[in-house]
Protein backbone atom coordinates (compact mmCIF):
# COMPACT_ATOMS: atom_id res chain seq x y z
CA UNK A 1 0.00 0.00 0.00
CA UNK A 2 1.39 3.07 -0.91
CA UNK A 3 0.69 6.23 1.94
CA UNK A 4 -0.14 9.23 0.58
CA UNK A 5 1.29 11.58 3.80
CA UNK A 6 2.12 14.95 4.27
CA UNK A 7 5.98 16.12 4.97
CA UNK A 8 7.08 14.32 8.75
CA UNK A 9 8.23 17.71 9.34
CA UNK A 10 5.18 19.79 9.06
CA UNK A 11 3.52 17.29 11.23
CA UNK A 12 6.17 17.55 14.00
CA UNK A 13 5.61 21.12 14.01
CA UNK A 14 1.81 21.04 14.01
CA UNK A 15 1.83 19.05 16.49
CA UNK A 16 4.35 21.04 19.05
CA UNK A 17 2.21 24.18 18.12
CA UNK A 18 -1.18 22.37 19.45
CA UNK A 19 0.64 21.31 22.88
CA UNK A 20 1.62 24.92 23.06
CA UNK A 21 -1.32 26.42 21.38
CA UNK A 22 1.55 28.99 20.52
CA UNK A 23 3.76 29.52 17.29
CA UNK A 24 6.55 31.26 19.93
CA UNK A 25 6.64 27.82 22.32
CA UNK A 26 6.62 25.50 19.07
CA UNK A 27 9.77 27.35 18.29
CA UNK A 28 10.95 27.37 21.10
CA UNK A 29 10.84 23.60 21.66
CA UNK A 30 11.92 22.51 18.07
CA UNK A 31 14.63 24.94 18.02
CA UNK A 32 13.81 27.33 14.89
CA UNK A 33 11.99 30.71 14.22
CA UNK A 34 8.55 31.59 14.83
CA UNK A 35 8.70 32.26 10.90
CA UNK A 36 9.73 28.90 10.14
CA UNK A 37 6.90 27.49 12.48
CA UNK A 38 4.12 29.74 10.30
CA UNK A 39 5.95 28.47 6.84
CA UNK A 40 5.14 24.82 7.99
CA UNK A 41 2.01 25.14 9.21
CA UNK A 42 0.67 26.98 6.22
CA UNK A 43 1.81 24.57 3.96
CA UNK A 44 0.10 21.79 5.94
CA UNK A 45 -3.00 23.66 5.36
CA UNK A 46 -2.61 23.79 2.07
CA UNK A 47 -1.74 20.18 1.54
CA UNK A 48 -5.02 19.16 3.76
CA UNK A 49 -7.23 21.35 2.06
CA UNK A 50 -8.18 22.76 6.09
CA UNK A 51 -7.34 25.25 8.36
CA UNK A 52 -5.62 24.10 12.06
CA UNK A 53 -5.22 27.29 13.71
CA UNK A 54 -7.23 30.75 14.71
CA UNK A 55 -5.32 33.50 15.96
CA UNK A 56 -6.47 33.95 19.42
CA UNK A 57 -5.25 36.96 21.96
CA UNK A 58 -1.58 36.11 21.78
CA UNK A 59 -1.55 32.45 21.04
CA UNK A 60 -3.56 30.20 18.69
CA UNK A 61 -6.84 27.94 19.39
CA UNK A 62 -7.32 25.02 17.20
CA UNK A 63 -10.34 24.57 15.05
CA UNK A 64 -12.49 21.56 15.07
CA UNK A 65 -10.57 19.86 12.25
CA UNK A 66 -7.16 20.13 13.89
CA UNK A 67 -8.97 19.02 17.49
CA UNK A 68 -10.27 15.44 15.54
CA UNK A 69 -7.10 14.66 13.98
CA UNK A 70 -4.73 15.27 17.03
CA UNK A 71 -5.06 11.69 18.98
CA UNK A 72 -4.35 9.45 15.92
CA UNK A 73 -1.43 11.75 15.06
CA UNK A 74 0.07 11.42 18.60
CA UNK A 75 -0.97 7.76 18.36
CA UNK A 76 0.85 7.45 14.96
CA UNK A 77 4.39 9.67 16.27
CA UNK A 78 3.88 6.95 19.39
CA UNK A 79 3.66 3.94 16.88
CA UNK A 80 6.65 5.39 14.84
CA UNK A 81 8.63 5.80 18.15
CA UNK A 82 7.96 2.31 18.99
CA UNK A 83 8.36 1.06 15.79
CA UNK A 84 12.20 2.18 15.16
CA UNK A 85 12.78 0.90 18.43
CA UNK A 86 12.18 -2.22 17.45
CA UNK A 87 14.73 -2.50 14.61
CA UNK A 88 17.54 -0.46 16.59
CA UNK A 89 20.15 -2.93 17.92
CA UNK A 90 20.36 -2.38 21.40
CA UNK A 91 22.39 -5.19 22.51
CA UNK A 92 25.94 -3.47 23.21
CA UNK A 93 24.26 -0.16 25.00
CA UNK A 94 26.02 0.56 28.29
CA UNK A 95 25.40 4.38 28.81
CA UNK A 96 21.75 5.18 31.10
CA UNK A 97 21.12 8.83 32.45
CA UNK A 98 19.42 8.75 35.88
CA UNK A 99 17.40 11.77 37.08
CA UNK A 100 16.13 12.33 40.40
CA UNK A 101 15.16 14.51 43.07
CA UNK A 102 18.45 16.29 45.14
CA UNK A 103 17.03 14.85 48.22
CA UNK A 104 16.53 11.57 47.29
CA UNK A 105 19.74 11.27 45.09
CA UNK A 106 21.78 12.07 47.97
CA UNK A 107 20.20 10.19 51.09
CA UNK A 108 18.50 7.16 49.06
CA UNK A 109 20.16 6.42 45.80
CA UNK A 110 23.63 7.16 46.15
CA UNK A 111 24.34 4.56 48.76
CA UNK A 112 23.14 1.75 46.93
CA UNK A 113 24.32 2.48 43.13
CA UNK A 114 28.17 0.66 44.68
CA UNK A 115 25.66 -2.15 44.62
CA UNK A 116 24.37 -1.54 41.15
CA UNK A 117 27.77 -1.00 40.25
CA UNK A 118 28.75 -4.55 41.00
CA UNK A 119 25.44 -6.31 39.93
CA UNK A 120 26.08 -4.48 36.12
CA UNK A 121 29.40 -3.27 35.65
CA UNK A 122 29.16 -2.73 32.36
CA UNK A 123 26.62 0.35 32.25
CA UNK A 124 27.83 3.50 33.17
CA UNK A 125 25.57 5.55 35.00
CA UNK A 126 25.16 9.53 34.49
CA UNK A 127 22.95 10.80 38.07
CA UNK A 128 21.49 13.69 37.69
CA UNK A 129 20.01 15.80 40.66
CA UNK A 130 17.09 18.07 39.68
CA UNK A 131 14.30 19.43 42.06
CA UNK A 132 11.91 19.66 38.43
CA UNK A 133 11.67 16.01 39.64
CA UNK A 134 9.29 16.71 42.59
CA UNK A 135 6.62 17.32 40.19
CA UNK A 136 3.64 16.53 42.69
CA UNK A 137 1.52 14.43 40.43
CA UNK A 138 1.87 16.47 37.03
CA UNK A 139 4.55 15.75 34.42
CA UNK A 140 4.68 17.66 31.14
CA UNK A 141 4.72 13.80 29.04
CA UNK A 142 4.76 15.52 25.55
CA UNK A 143 7.56 17.72 26.21
CA UNK A 144 9.68 14.48 27.66
CA UNK A 145 8.57 12.30 24.70
CA UNK A 146 9.48 15.49 22.51
CA UNK A 147 12.99 15.47 24.49
CA UNK A 148 14.09 12.18 23.68
CA UNK A 149 16.04 11.13 20.91
CA UNK A 150 15.85 7.57 20.05
CA UNK A 151 18.69 8.25 17.67
CA UNK A 152 20.71 8.94 21.33
CA UNK A 153 22.50 5.85 22.76
CA UNK A 154 22.00 7.02 26.46
CA UNK A 155 19.04 5.98 27.76
CA UNK A 156 17.49 8.23 30.40
CA UNK A 157 14.83 7.06 33.23
CA UNK A 158 13.90 9.52 36.06
CA UNK A 159 13.27 9.37 39.71
CA UNK A 160 9.76 11.46 40.19
CA UNK A 161 7.96 12.25 43.52
CA UNK A 162 4.53 12.96 42.47
CA UNK A 163 0.88 11.06 42.33
CA UNK A 164 1.58 8.32 40.02
CA UNK A 165 -0.40 10.13 36.75
CA UNK A 166 2.22 9.52 33.54
CA UNK A 167 0.62 9.25 30.60
CA UNK A 168 2.76 7.68 27.77
CA UNK A 169 5.07 6.04 30.27
CA UNK A 170 5.75 3.33 32.42
CA UNK A 171 5.31 4.33 35.71
CA UNK A 172 7.11 1.76 39.02
CA UNK A 173 5.60 2.55 42.46
CA UNK A 174 8.64 2.38 44.73
CA UNK A 175 7.43 3.15 47.74
CA UNK A 176 5.30 5.92 49.95
CA UNK A 177 6.70 8.85 51.93
CA UNK A 178 5.62 10.04 55.34
CA UNK A 179 6.82 14.03 56.47
CA UNK A 180 8.30 13.84 60.13
CA UNK A 181 9.85 16.03 62.29
CA UNK A 182 13.51 15.92 62.75
CA UNK A 183 16.49 17.85 64.74
CA UNK A 184 19.68 17.17 65.87
CA UNK A 185 19.51 15.16 68.92
CA UNK A 186 21.69 18.04 70.82
CA UNK A 187 18.99 20.46 70.33
CA UNK A 188 16.88 19.50 73.26
CA UNK A 189 20.08 19.38 75.54
CA UNK A 190 21.24 22.56 77.67
CA UNK A 191 17.85 24.65 75.80
CA UNK A 192 14.22 24.81 75.66
CA UNK A 193 12.56 21.35 75.62
CA UNK A 194 11.45 19.43 72.98
CA UNK A 195 9.25 16.90 73.99
CA UNK A 196 5.66 17.74 72.65
CA UNK A 197 5.01 19.26 69.51
CA UNK A 198 3.50 22.26 71.00
CA UNK A 199 7.17 22.60 72.20
CA UNK A 200 8.33 23.91 68.41
CA UNK A 201 6.73 27.35 69.52
CA UNK A 202 9.62 27.89 71.60
CA UNK A 203 12.34 26.57 68.58
CA UNK A 204 13.19 27.57 65.23
CA UNK A 205 11.26 26.14 62.27
CA UNK A 206 13.21 24.94 59.16
CA UNK A 207 11.27 25.34 55.76
CA UNK A 208 12.16 24.34 52.42
CA UNK A 209 10.18 24.86 49.03
CA UNK A 210 10.58 21.25 48.08
CA UNK A 211 8.89 19.91 50.60
CA UNK A 212 6.24 22.88 50.24
CA UNK A 213 5.60 21.27 46.92
CA UNK A 214 5.15 17.55 48.32
CA UNK A 215 2.21 19.21 50.86
CA UNK A 216 0.41 20.66 48.46
CA UNK A 217 1.13 23.91 50.08
CA UNK A 218 2.60 25.04 53.74
CA UNK A 219 3.94 21.66 54.94
CA UNK A 220 4.47 23.20 58.41
CA UNK A 221 1.63 24.60 58.51
CA UNK A 222 -0.27 21.10 57.76
CA UNK A 223 2.06 19.01 59.95
CA UNK A 224 0.80 21.37 62.98
CA UNK A 225 -2.44 21.02 62.02
CA UNK A 226 -1.87 17.20 62.18
CA UNK A 227 -0.52 17.80 65.06
CA UNK A 228 -3.31 19.88 66.66
CA UNK A 229 -1.10 22.73 67.96
CA UNK A 230 -1.73 24.79 64.62
CA UNK A 231 -3.01 27.17 66.98
CA UNK A 232 -0.13 27.20 69.11
CA UNK A 233 2.43 27.57 66.80
CA UNK A 234 3.26 30.32 64.32
CA UNK A 235 4.12 28.10 61.46
CA UNK A 236 5.35 30.56 58.95
CA UNK A 237 8.12 31.15 61.56
CA UNK A 238 11.79 30.63 60.49
CA UNK A 239 14.29 30.57 57.42
CA UNK A 240 13.48 29.52 54.12
CA UNK A 241 16.09 26.89 52.04
CA UNK A 242 15.63 26.29 48.32
CA UNK A 243 15.96 22.29 48.52
CA UNK A 244 15.59 19.63 50.99
CA UNK A 245 19.00 19.12 51.22
CA UNK A 246 19.86 22.51 52.60
CA UNK A 247 17.31 22.48 55.40
CA UNK A 248 18.51 18.77 56.69
CA UNK A 249 22.08 20.42 56.95
CA UNK A 250 20.49 23.09 58.69
CA UNK A 251 18.92 20.73 60.96
CA UNK A 252 21.82 18.81 61.79
CA UNK A 253 24.17 21.84 62.38
CA UNK A 254 21.70 22.33 65.55
CA UNK A 255 20.03 25.30 63.28
CA UNK A 256 16.42 24.62 64.42
CA UNK A 257 13.77 21.85 63.48
CA UNK A 258 13.44 20.72 59.80
CA UNK A 259 10.78 18.43 58.05
CA UNK A 260 11.78 15.31 55.95
CA UNK A 261 10.83 12.42 54.42
CA UNK A 262 10.48 8.63 55.60
CA UNK A 263 12.56 6.84 54.46
CA UNK A 264 14.92 8.65 53.01
CA UNK A 265 16.38 9.86 56.48
CA UNK A 266 15.66 6.52 58.21
CA UNK A 267 20.21 5.91 57.79
CA UNK A 268 20.35 9.49 59.37
CA UNK A 269 17.88 8.86 62.51
CA UNK A 270 19.73 5.47 62.44
CA UNK A 271 23.12 6.84 62.85
CA UNK A 272 22.16 8.99 65.39
CA UNK A 273 22.76 12.35 63.02
CA UNK A 274 19.47 13.51 63.09
CA UNK A 275 16.30 12.86 65.97
CA UNK A 276 12.73 13.00 65.88
CA UNK A 277 11.27 14.40 68.83
CA UNK A 278 7.86 12.75 67.76
CA UNK A 279 6.03 10.11 66.07
CA UNK A 280 3.10 12.85 64.17
CA UNK A 281 3.56 12.13 60.58
CA UNK A 282 2.29 13.93 57.71
CA UNK A 283 1.23 11.71 55.19
CA UNK A 284 1.22 13.60 51.42
CA UNK A 285 -0.58 12.05 48.73
CA UNK A 286 2.63 11.44 46.51
CA UNK A 287 5.02 8.43 46.73
CA UNK A 288 8.38 8.40 44.52
CA UNK A 289 7.72 6.44 41.01
CA UNK A 290 10.47 5.63 38.49
CA UNK A 291 9.46 6.81 35.03
CA UNK A 292 10.20 6.19 31.53
CA UNK A 293 8.94 6.31 28.24
CA UNK A 294 7.19 3.26 27.04
CA UNK A 295 9.35 3.36 23.94
CA UNK A 296 12.71 2.41 26.20
CA UNK A 297 11.63 0.72 28.60
CA UNK A 298 12.87 -2.89 27.42
CA UNK A 299 16.25 -1.30 26.21
CA UNK A 300 18.61 -3.21 28.16
CA UNK A 301 20.35 -1.13 30.80
CA UNK A 302 16.74 0.38 31.36
CA UNK A 303 15.56 -3.20 32.05
CA UNK A 304 18.71 -4.28 34.01
CA UNK A 305 18.27 -0.40 36.57
CA UNK A 306 14.12 -1.22 36.90
CA UNK A 307 14.70 -4.75 37.81
CA UNK A 308 17.47 -3.59 40.36
CA UNK A 309 15.50 -0.74 41.88
CA UNK A 310 12.32 -2.53 42.69
CA UNK A 311 14.41 -4.74 44.64
CA UNK A 312 15.82 -2.27 46.44
CA UNK A 313 12.62 -0.02 46.88
CA UNK A 314 10.84 -3.14 48.41
CA UNK A 315 13.12 -3.12 51.38
CA UNK A 316 12.95 0.40 52.05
Amino acid sequence: MIYRLPPLNALRVFDAAARHLSFKGAAGELSITQAAVSHQIKSLEEYLGVELFRRSGRGVQLTEAARACLPKLREGFESLAAAVETIRERGEETDLLITAPPVFTARWLMPRLAEFGKREPRIELRVFASSRMVDAGALDSAALVGNLDLRDDVSGVEIHLGGGSYPGHRADHLFDVAAVAVASPELAHGGPPLKEPANLAQHVLLHDDAMDLVAHGDAWQKWLEVAGVADRVDGSRGPHFSSNILSLEAASQKLGVALALKPLVNADIASGRLWTPFTVELKPQSAYYLVCPEVIAERPAVAAFRKWLLEQAAGA
